[in-house]
C-alpha cells in the first residue's frame, strides 16, 4: 500500500508544482486553493508512505518522479521545450532512485 500513497503523492506533487505556476504569484483565487490542497495531499500522502517506505527512498523517488512529471507536463501544457539536458536530468534520477531502493532492499 506504501506505492499506492507514493504515487498519489507524485501526482499531488505535479499538480502542485504546475498549479504553482497557474496562481501567478498566489494573485488568482482557484489555482492557489488547488495548488495548496495539492500541496497539503502531497504531504499527507507522503507520510502515510513513510509509515513502511525508508524516508531516503520515498522521499527520493517522490521529488524525482514529481520533477520528470512537472518538466514533461510542463512541456505539454505551458510548451516548455524538452532538450537533451533535460533528458539526461531525468535518466540520472531514474538510476539514483533505482540505486536508493536497492541499496535499502540490502
Amino acid at each position: 500500500m506504501a506505492w499506492v500513497y507514493l504515487a498519489i503523492a507524485v501526482v499531488f506533487e505535479i499538480a502542485f508544482a504546475l498549479g504553482t505556476n497557474a496562481t501567478n504569484g498566489f494573485t488568482r483565487l482557484w489555482p492557489s486553493v488547488l495548488t495548496l490542497v495539492a500541496a497539503s495531499g502531497g504531504i499527507f500522502t507522503l507520510s502515510l508512505a513513510l509509515r513502511t517506505l525508508d524516508v531516503g527512498v520515498g522521499y527520493t523517488i517522490w521529488t524525482g518522479l514529481g520533477s520528470i512529471g512537472t518538466v514533461v507536463f510542463g512541456a505539454l501544457i505551458y510548451k516548455e521545450r524538452i532538450t537533451v539536458p533535460k533528458l539526461l536530468s531525468f535518466a540520472s534520477i531514474i538510476a539514483g532512485a533505482v540505486t536508493l531502493k536497492l541499496a535499502s532492499g540490502l
